[in-house]
């Protein structure tokens, strides 16, 4: 399978759901990724943010050579040229930010990959879109709220959208993302708990990502 920014953008649509997390135990951060591919995920995000990710990212990089070898696997939290630099040379297959770093989506485009820059202004999004950013990441998701797209959605046709932070595992909360233009919805703590992590509860995960994605189809649907 070609990975590339055009793949990677119709992973995520088909999905509907961009997981991430980080921990700093990299053989518990690949059981997780593990538990989230058997729910059914296919794209996923690996945060930076902390010492260790880009020795975890490495890590689990190489395991899926030989395992997973379909997912698309990216890296969030990228706020800078240098880090964007580590990172696209350590395979990720996307790059998403918190903020507009117009070094990072020049370099970004230039490996050919999925540049994600966060929003939440209309202008931060006007300024994404001058920087060719594919899809557009609305954060914190739970202050902006659904209502926020629908109503500023109009201005920027054709642009797809995921927001992060604060989405629920909720069959109403989701639906309203979608109804309001999403084209997947970024689910972080809510899908992997600091609980879960600690009681090492992989079937929990694998069983909360299968209903997280069955109520993204009934609602799509």
């Amino acid at each position: 399978m070609t990975k590339n920014k055009e793949t990677a953008i119709q992973a995520i649509q088909q999905q509907g759901l961009l997981p991430l997390f980080y921990y700093e135990d990299p053989q518990i951060s690949l059981e997780i990724v593990r538990a989230l591919y058997k729910g059914g995920v296919r794209v996923f995000e690996y945060t930076n943010r902390g010492a260790a990710a880009l020795a975890n990212f490495k890590f689990i990089k190489d395991a899926l050579k030989t395992e997973m070898q379909d997912l698309f696997f990216g890296i969030g939290t990228i706020k800078s040229a240098a880090q964007a630099k580590e990172f696209i040379a350590a395979g990720a297959d996307f790059i998403v930010c918190p903020i507009i770093n117009p070094e990072v989506a020049k370099l970004t485009h230039e490996a050919g990959l999925l540049w994600i820059p966060g929003c939440m202004t209309p202008t931060e999004i006007d300024l994404a879109q001058q920087h060719q950013a594919g899809i557009i990441k609305l954060f914190p998701a739970n202050v902006l709220g659904a209502d926020f797209l629908s109503s500023i959605r109009e201005l920027f046709q054709g642009q797809l959208f995921v927001p992060t932070g604060g989405v629920e595992i909720e069959e109403n909360n989701i639906a309203s993302w979608f109804k309001a233009g999403v084209c997947a919805v970024g689910m972080g703590s809510k899908l992997v708990s600091k609980q879960i992590i600690e009681q090492r509860d992989y079937d929990k995960i694998e069983s909360l990502t299968k209903k997280t994605l069955e109520i993204i189809n009934k609602v799509r649907n």
